[in-house]
């Protein structure tokens, strides 16, 4: 039992008590409990801009992972939740509706591809995939031939869909960050990761192994999961729309769903809404998350057809199902998953005004400008002898190294450069908010360069 006093939460710390408390109680994500890697106390944040408590200010690349697309503290962002706390800050989703969700509801089907009619709230990215997958597997429980167990996926090499057990089974499993888990995940099925880039003239044997592997194993097939034109973390890779229309097709022709991941390309990221418009397609599920909220409270959406809406809904008798346990062997005729914050009206409204605040802004002409300025700001990095790749599309600029960053020791040279980055494995990227100004995505590229050049 701890038996020290409490801290109030009235009470100011200093920058070295804060240190002292991290360093003592919190874990970091993909870091030791008692890592020694170096820790930065923010102070506030406004625009593209992060202030720390030792007095520096750092142009922010990183959006917050993907999340902060108007940038930090934005008034109108700030007055929705607000206002929303006037009311009520949560109830919850079992037998209860509220207008913010209603609205957000509604606002990402009208935006979203053809289609996508029913939407499932949920609290993280990881969460809406997981949702997703339950989805595809009652759906082909609900509607496939009897003896025949379509409970498997189809996912791409160097694909990346989260860290939760279902996600973490549909990533790449040798070179993801989940090997750990390997011997206790789910067993699923990889096709390659795409050969063709996005700006490739496409051929069609890039498509070989990926339909070879497909018509392998079509009938223990539940769906086909993929990050539609970017494979983030799993390298900030960019494909051709074409092989994305060709998946589609296939699934069409043997009756398997399609699920988008669009947790990191939703909402514009990539030049287009969301990155499947770029093959002119709609899957059967889609994911959202990270930009959803613009990086103020965690929500996810998980987006489904009416075909699947109604193939899980479906059941011999659902008024009989409501008495009695759901078995191995019975269709419960409900979508089984209900998180406790699911629907957060907050989170709902703040959403809502954010999807308002980028549909009323010239938000492709930000992207394009974003583009431009990535690709003159970037290029100098090509000729630097560490450096394998430079690539950009829409707001995200990758600079591939030949060998993997020690981010321990490059961090802190972006720091003191004024600029906030976050590399991983071999890749240094930048994916800032969509508002930031020309001269800090200037400053933001030439310093890159710089820390990379010593």
């Amino acid at each position: 039992m701890n038996t020290c006093s409490s801290i109030s939460s009235a009470t100011k710390l200093s920058t070295r008590e804060i240190l002292e408390l991290d360093q003592k109680h919190l874990w970091h994500p993909y870091t030791a409990a008692k890592s020694r890697d170096p820790i930065f106390p923010v102070a506030s944040a406004h625009g593209s801009t992060i202030t720390l408590k030792s007095g520096e200010t750092l142009i922010d690349g990183m959006a917050s992972w993907w999340s902060v697309i108007h940038g930090y503290n934005h008034p109108e962002l700030n007055q929705a939740l607000s206002d929303q706390a006037q009311h009520f800050a949560h109830v919850m989703f079992g037998g209860f509706t509220h207008e913010p969700a209603a609205r957000l509801a509604k606002q990402l089907v009208d935006i979203t591809p053809t289609g996508l009619n029913r939407v499932f709230f949920s609290d993280s990215g990881s969460v809406a995939v997981e949702v997703a997958m339950k989805m595809a597997l009652q759906y082909a429980r609900s509607t496939g031939e009897k003896g025949k167990k379509r409970q498997r996926f189809l996912a791409l090499k160097r694909g990346y869909h989260g860290d939760t057990f279902g996600a973490m089974s549909v990533c790449d499993p040798v070179t993801g960050m989940h090997q750990l888990f390997s011997e206790v995940l789910p067993k699923h099925i990889f096709a390659d990761s795409p050969e063709c880039a996005f700006n490739e003239p496409w051929q069609e044997h890039y498509f070989d192994n990926f339909k070879h592997t497909f018509l392998d194993n079509v009938n223990s097939l539940a769906a086909v999961i993929l990050e539609p034109i970017v494979q983030g973390t799993g390298g900030m890779k960019f494909y051709a729309p074409s092989f994305l229309n060709r998946v589609r097709e296939l699934c069409d022709d043997y009756g398997v769903l399609l699920i988008a991941d669009e947790i990191a390309t939703g909402l514009g990221r990539t030049g287009k809404l969301f990155a499947c418009e770029h093959a002119n397609i709609s899957p059967d599920i889609m994911c959202l998350g990270k930009t959803l909220t613009a990086g103020y409270i965690t929500l996810a959406a998980t987006l489904c057809n009416d075909k699947v809406a109604t193939g899980i809904d479906s059941t011999d008798d659902i008024n009989d199902m409501k008495h009695k346990t759901v078995s191995n062997d019975s269709n419960p005729g409900v979508l089984m998953h209900g998180p406790t914050y699911m629907a957060n009206p907050l989170a709902c409204a703040v959403a809502s005004k954010s999807i308002e605040l980028l549909l009323n802004s010239p938000w492709q002409k930000s992207i394009e400008d974003i583009n431009t300025g990535l690709i003159k700001g970037l290029k100098p990095a090509a000729d630097l002898p560490g450096v394998k790749e430079v690539r950009t599309l829409g707001g995200i600029g990758v600079i591939e190294m030949h060998d993997p960053i020690t981010l321990n020791e490059i961090q802190p040279k972006f720091v003191k450069e004024g600029i906030w980055l976050r590399p991983f494995g071999k890749l240094v990227y930048t994916i800032p908010s969509y508002s930031i100004t020309k001269d800090e995505l200037e400053f933001l590229c030439q310093k890159t360069i710089k820390v990379l050049k010593e």
